[in-house]
């Protein structure tokens, strides 16, 4: 038997909402890699499909829809059962992200996200602008929630390993490229230091690029979507406009694209979905590559966080960055009809 690291004890209960494809894979990892009391862990989920998974291990499932007007009702009872500090990961779609954050806190319970999610209706709201629907929107609701209540538990935005662990990598990246130019001095401790670093290495664009090299048994079915992931989060985000991390070095801003006005002031918006966005890029596996410009939330927080201010606040040097993704061939072969349906 394989001997896993432990990485802690959750003394309170744990609360998985949402039991998806990510829901399922994240399970054995919570279970590998920490000591909890199974008898005070809780899935939650509105569709039941999977629950087998859950029987077998004694784990309690909820088989309940979480609203803007129930979520406190169904959440707070189970995070505050019994001693410890509760523990949310939240792997849910049309679950606001924000509005689980600010409960968290509230109880005093830890939380971990991997998107800024919305409540229903956000994604395909016709009486919203193009801006209101970005990520960056989305972003700066959760960093103004910081600035107006700083402190108490943690919760942590964005990180699983796409957004999360690639922000790591851009980390390593520049250590690596800067020891192999004779350029480290020593490893970035501070934000400053790492922007510094990029500057000083002459960092002027980063890509997440990505290659889905899944493939089906099976041929896909006309006018069925398929993917390797949540066909509603990759739907969704594939429609918001698309967006990128805009460096300091950029001369002009395409046709169609957009600053924001208010914010960090990272990032800009295209008047076009991600997913009918073409950028060319470059992975490992397939070498150069074609890729969607979809938005993700790290094109803008790794342009945000390697971003060099000067005295007056001004943006004196940041990278460009954005996504480049090439998902699963049937799941390219899908974004093709549904736009060609349009």
């Amino acid at each position: 038997m394989s001997t896993w690291p432990n990485y802690g004890k959750i003394t309170g209960p744990i609360v998985l909402i949402g039991f998806g494809s990510i829901g399922r894979g994240i399970l054995p990892l919570i279970e590998r890699h920490f000591d909890f009391d199974k008898s005070r862990f809780t899935v939650i989920d509105p569709v039941d499909t999977h629950r087998r998974l859950l029987d077998e291990r004694g784990i309690a499932f909820l088989k309940t829809k979480l609203t803007p007007e129930n979520y406190r009702e169904v959440l707070t009872p189970l995070l505050t059962k019994g001693g410890g500090q509760g523990f949310i990961v939240n792997l849910s779609v049309d679950v606001s992200s924000l509005a689980i954050i600010k409960l968290a806190r509230e109880l005093n319970a830890l939380c971990v996200d991997t998107v800024v999610e919305p409540w229903p209706g956000f994604y395909f709201d016709k009486t919203m602008s193009n801006e209101a629907r970005t990520n960056y929107a989305l972003r700066e609701t959760v960093l103004d929630e910081r600035r107006k209540n700083p402190g108490g538990s943690t919760a942590v935005s964005c990180v699983g390993a796409n957004p999360g662990m690639v922000s790591w990598f851009v980390k390593q990246a520049l250590v690596d490229i800067a020891r192999d130019m004779g350029a480290l001095d020593k490893e970035p401790a501070t934000r400053a230091e790492w922007g510094a670093l990029a500057q000083k290495l002459g960092v002027k664009g980063v890509h997440i690029a990505e290659r889905d090299t899944q493939r089906a048994r099976d041929p896909k079915p006309r006018n069925v979507f398929v993917n390797t992931w949540s066909v509603e989060g990759f739907v969704s985000e594939g429609l918001q406009p698309a967006e990128l991390g805009w460096g300091t070095h950029e001369k002009s801003l395409p046709d169609i694209g957009r600053t924001h006005p208010s914010g960090c002031g990272a990032a800009i918006y295209l008047l076009s979905p991600g997913a009918n966005t073409r950028v060319r890029s470059w992975c490992p596996t397939p070498g150069p590559q074609y890729g969607f410009l979809v938005t993700h939330n790290e094109s803008i927080s790794i342009a945000d966080y390697l971003t060099l201010r000067d005295d007056k606040g001004q943006a004196i040097y940041r990278p460009t960055c954005h996504y480049a993704y090439h998902p699963a061939d049937d799941a390219v072969l899908s974004l093709h009809e549904m736009f060609g349906a349009a």
